[in-house]
C-alpha cells in the first residue's frame, strides 16, 4: 500500500442508483402522508356537514314547536294566517313564533316571525324584527345550509289527515283550525339524499 490508505469514492453508477431508491422512498412518504392529510380533510368536511344539519333541524324543531296562533300583517296591509306552507316559491314555510330571547332588554315582542325556503340549492331562514310588517320591514336572512335540491312540507290537521299546503283547504275553504298538530319537513339533498323529520306543534 506504499504506506498510504487507500480511499475509494461512489461511481457514477452508484450514486445514480442511491439517487433513484432515495427518490422512490421519498415518493411512498409523500404518497402516505398526502394520503393521510387527505383523509383528515375528508373527516373534517364531514364534521362540519353534519354540524351544519344538526344546527338546521335545531333552528327547525325551535321554530316549528314553538309557532303561535297570531296572525299578522304583511307589508301590503294584507292578513296572513299564523302559519303558512305552501309547496312553491322562495319562501316555503312562514310563521309566528314564541321564546325570541331578548337578553339585551330592547323594547319589543317576544313573538318573532320567521320563514324557511330554497333559494340558489341554499335552506335560507329568515326572520322580522316585527310581526305586523310595514313596506320598508326587510327581513334579515341566514343560509342554514347548502346542496339543497328539494324543500317539501307536509302539515297534520286535527282529524289526523296530511296536507301539502297550509292553512289546509278543505271543500274550498280554509280550515279554521290556525295551526297543525305537525309539521313533516322533507329535504333532499346532493350528499345525504332525502332526510325526513316530523316536528310537534306545541300550540297545535
Amino acid at each position: 500500500m506504499n504506506g498510504r490508505s487507500l480511499q475509494r469514492g461512489f461511481t457514477l453508477l452508484e450514486l445514480l442508483v442511491a439517487l433513484s431508491i432515495f427518490a422512490l422512498l421519498s415518493a411512498m412518504a409523500y404518497g402516505g402522508l398526502n394520503t393521510v392529510m387527505r383523509s383528515q380533510q375528508i373527516t373534517t368536511e364531514q364534521a362540519e356537514r353534519l354540524t351544519q344539519l344538526q344546527k338546521t333541524f335545531f333552528w327547525l324543531d325551535r321554530d316549528i314547536t314553538q309557532a303561535i296562533d297570531r296572525k299578522i300583517r304583511d307589508e301590503f296591509g294584507d292578513e296572513q294566517a299564523a302559519m303558512v306552507g305552501i309547496s312553491i316559491g322562495e319562501r316555503r314555510l312562514e310563521l309566528t313564533r314564541n321564546g325570541w330571547r331578548n337578553p339585551v332588554g330592547r323594547q319589543r315582542s317576544n313573538l318573532q316571525r320567521v320563514a324557511w325556503g330554497v333559494r340558489d340549492e341554499k335552506l335560507v331562514r329568515l326572520y322580522w324584527s316585527v310581526l305586523d310588517r310595514a313596506q320598508d320591514s326587510k327581513p334579515l336572512e341566514t343560509t342554514m345550509l347548502d346542496d339543497v335540491e328539494k324543500l317539501e312540507l307536509r302539515f297534520l290537521d286535527d282529524k289526523q289527515k296530511w296536507h301539502d299546503v297550509w292553512p289546509a283547504l278543505s271543500r274550498g275553504e280554509a280550515s279554521r283550525v290556525a295551526l297543525p298538530l305537525a309539521v313533516e319537513v322533507t329535504l333532499e339533498t346532493g350528499r345525504e339524499g332525502r332526510i325526513r323529520r316530523v316536528f310537534e306543534v306545541a300550540g297545535g
